[in-house]
């Protein structure tokens, strides 16, 4: 699926004119804009699934929640979708933001659960390692880069804040971001250039489902 700069254009537009008079004269447009969007996303998760069991997508909505935010303009300037992977198996999801230039992708863990980062970060204090080799495999940085994520100023409780891997112990998300130009978004081959992106970050998602899914005695919690 091929994503126009018509598509790019009136999301700057909506940006110049974010109220609810502008929007509901050119809604017809934005429904067209959205479909395409969607229906980009959609050749997205076939992609995925040759090669991962996504369980869930979703295309997230235009319109902003402004109850608690100092922004009162009602719609957000992007269009995005989540793909989450797999049952209880399977951990992690991918990420899409379509915005003008400010598209990105993500992959990772965006909100752990308090249980999934205790036993996260407890494997990374037992022995990071692993982790570490996957990351800073040369493939993988050059698609992803380093690891970001919101993170604690100083040591979890009942953690060492002197541990040789405290870095990682410390955040509280584990993500990954890549970004595209506006020139690559609209390109023939940018739905092929997520695929492959998405593809590459396996080896991560591999250690993050076994870790997961085990004790700290490898032993299943699936059983």
């Amino acid at each position: 699926m091929l994503l126009t700069q018509e598509t790019l254009n009136f999301l700057k537009d909506l940006k110049e004119n974010n109220n609810r008079e502008w929007f509901d004269a050119h809604k017809p447009t934005f429904k067209a804009h959205q479909a395409e969007v969607k229906a980009l996303f959609e050749e997205i998760l076939e992609g995925l699934n040759v090669n991962d069991d996504i369980e869930k997508f979703k295309m997230f909505r235009i319109y902003r929640d402004v109850r608690f935010s100092k922004d009162k303009t009602p719609y957000k300037t992007h269009l995005s979708g989540s793909f989450s992977r797999s049952g209880a198996k399977l951990r992690g999801g991918y990420y899409v933001r379509i915005k003008p230039n400010d598209s990105v992708i993500g992959v990772g863990f965006w909100e752990p659960n308090k249980e999934d980062l205790l036993r996260i970060r407890k494997e990374l204090e037992l022995d990071a390692g692993e982790f570490r080799e996957i990351i800073n495999e040369p493939s993988f940085k050059k698609v992803w880069g380093t690891i970001t994520g919101d993170e604690l100023k100083t040591s979890p409780k009942g953690f060492d804040k002197e541990h040789k891997d405290i870095d990682l112990i410390k955040k509280k998300q584990y993500i990954f971001i890549k970004k595209f130009t506006d020139k690559e978004v609209v390109a023939p081959n940018f739905s092929k250039k997520v695929i492959t992106s998405f593809t590459s970050v396996r080896p991560f998602f591999d250690l993050m489902s076994d870790i997961l899914t085990t004790d700290l005695n490898g032993e299943s919690l699936l059983d």
